[in-house]
């Protein structure tokens, strides 16, 4: 398992502390986004653009990262 974490921050070129804080961020993102299409789920006049715009936001994070660690 060490050994793949060293693979997997080295293959992102980021260190521990900001792998933490970018996962960390990402995943709370997720759950915020998962409650507020739930809430809508049950009130569809609201939050109706909630979720899709924590996906778009996840989707360009995520996409920038990889981009830039394609650079180096």
């Amino acid at each position: 398992m060490i050994k793949d974490s060293k693979e997997h921050l080295d293959a992102t070129n980021e260190t521990y502390f900001q792998h933490l804080k970018f996962a960390t961020c990402v995943g709370l993102t997720m759950v915020y986004g998962g409650i507020q299409a739930l809430i809508h789920a049950i009130f569809p006049g609201i939050l109706t653009r909630a979720a899709s715009s924590k996906i778009k936001k996840l989707y360009s994070l995520v996409s920038n990262k990889s981009n830039n660690n394609e650079e180096n």
